[in-house]
């Protein structure tokens, strides 16, 4: 078992989790159900893997929930492009969250590829 808070992409991708929060505050009131909802729970869901994969007993889990985050961040990072292409984010917030999002999914990437050398 690994603590969750100790890994730098839950740390990261926490960051833009509440970024996210932040940001779609300020939404339309008719996307609440619709995009609102979907960008927050992909975002949610990058932290929400990594941690329930820490608490699993083997890399192989471990791995397999990391895989499922990594999945969750292209979702996020979906979801951020379809709301700046609605005119709902800036372009530069835009860049700088797709920027954080893709940090996101390398050390991800990063952290899967180091699991599977160490067998």
């Amino acid at each position: 078992m690994r603590r969750f808070k100790e890994i730098k992409a839950w740390e990261k991708s926490h960051a833009v989790t509440l970024a996210v929060y932040a940001l779609t505050k300020n939404f339309p009131k008719d996307e609440l159900y619709g995009l609102t909802s979907q960008i927050r729970r992909s975002a949610s869901s990058v932290g929400a893997n990594i941690a329930e994969g820490c608490g699993r007993k083997s890399k192989g889990e471990l791995g397999r929930f990391m895989l499922i985050a990594l999945g969750s961040a292209s979702e996020l990072e979906y979801h951020l492009l379809l709301a700046h292409d609605l005119e709902l984010l800036s372009q530069d917030t835009y860049v700088t969250l797709e920027r954080d999002v893709t940090e996101v999914k390398r050390m991800l990437s990063s952290y899967i590829l180091q699991l599977k050398a160490d067998g």
